[in-house]
């Protein structure tokens, strides 16, 4: 079986049919949605967008510029998205979001800087009457939904991969070292919460929560664990995504490493495929965030639209968030990708082109992998 089929399987139980117009209606979990949510509009919706930072290449160049297809084509060209980057400040985001309520936007998708600050602004959205998605991190406050990934089974994926790099069942004292993701990011205490549970059978030697996801961070752990292991008994290293994962590449590189361990990653970004096929990362996770911000802008839409049924469709199941119980969730499939399942996965669904994976500093990687 192969990478992509195996996270397939891991997943499938987690994620949701998304449908436009089936399934029946009912009340909009995640807090009163008040009068509003009754009132039918036309196409002339304000949709705000608040994304968190631009050092992931995945905000500007997918999530943005889909999303803002999405919401023209939904309302016949009649529609206005409204759009702010956070760049990494979870005090500029409030502002941005404080001054979207002003601009009287009909519905906000929001990924949060920091899930737990932007909670209050949630709620002065909601008591303006605004609609509130969380976007790929379940923001605190009452938000009406929240479109994202299964984040356990992520980490799941990323562990199991990396257990399968190092034979399947590799002995209890096989040292592994976790670098995690930022702790004001609610998502990757729940990839490291997956991760933990499939890595039962190896010794975690180390283990990093990473501030802000920083590479640079992400470096400064890894060469501290190398100081304090010996590079030569790291035999693995979860890196919780794929910026990260280029950090530690560069400790371990600049240790004297030659042959590096199997890396970890997330977000399929092109410089981790790129060092997917050359070696210097073994796997990264691949999340089609078309598919995500296009469900996002749907719901969006619809809800502004009052159309309450077709948005509740796209949201099947529930989650909880430390401040709002049942929050409706539409859950997107995620798909592990080592250097065989380049082309069935990031290729194949239009992520990149051959093209820009494979410059002349790459061929001969891409030729040996049967890219052209």
């Amino acid at each position: 079986m192969n990478t992509r089929m195996r996270s397939a399987a891991m997943v499938s139980a987690a994620s949701v049919l998304v449908v436009s117009l089936s399934a029946c209606g009912g009340a909009l979990s995640g807090g009163d949605s008040g009068s509003s949510a009754t009132v039918r509009k036309g196409n002339d919706v304000k949709i705000g967008l608040l994304l968190p930072e631009k050092g992931t290449a995945r905000y500007e160049k997918f999530d943005y510029p889909i999303i803002k297809k999405q919401v023209s084509e939904l309302t016949k060209g009649e529609g206005e998205l409204v759009y702010a980057n956070a760049g990494n400040d979870a005090d500029l985001q409030s502002r941005q979001l404080e001054k979207m309520i002003d601009d009287k936007v009909d519905t906000l998708i929001v990924d949060p800087v920091d899930a737990k600050l932007i909670g209050d602004s949630v709620q002065k959205a909601k008591d303006a009457g605004i609609h509130v998605i969380a976007y790929d991190r379940l923001a605190e406050g009452p938000v009406d939904a929240y479109v994202g990934f299964d984040g356990e089974a992520v980490g799941q994926t990323q562990a199991r991969e990396l257990l399968y790099a190092l034979g399947g069942e590799p002995a209890k004292t096989t040292k592994i070292v976790m670098i995690n993701g930022s702790p004001t990011d609610p998502n990757a205490a729940i990839f490291k919460k997956g991760a933990s549970s499939a890595l039962t059978s190896v010794t975690i030697a180390k283990s990093y929560d990473t501030e802000a996801w920083k590479p640079e961070t992400a470096k400064a752990h890894m060469e501290e664990a190398i100081a304090e292991i010996g590079a030569a008994n790291i035999a693995g290293v979860y890196s919780a995504n794929d910026g990260m994962a280029g950090g530690i590449v560069e400790a371990l590189k600049e240790a004297g490493v030659t042959e590096l361990p199997p890396i970890t990653g997330q977000d399929a970004e092109l410089a981790a495929i790129r060092r997917i096929l050359t070696g210097d990362q073994y796997m990264t996770v691949y999340k089609p965030y078309g598919d995500q911000a296009a469900i996002a802008a749907e719901m969006a839409v619809r809800v502004a639209q009052g159309r309450n049924i077709e948005f509740e469709s796209l949201a099947m199941r529930e989650i909880d968030s430390p401040t709002t119980k049942k929050i409706r969730m539409a859950s997107v499939t995620v798909y592990g990708v080592t250097r065989k399942d380049i082309k069935e996965t990031v290729l194949e669904d239009g992520f990149f082109k051959v093209s820009e994976i494979c410059t002349p500093k790459y061929e001969e990687a891409c030729a040996e992998a049967g890219l052209k």
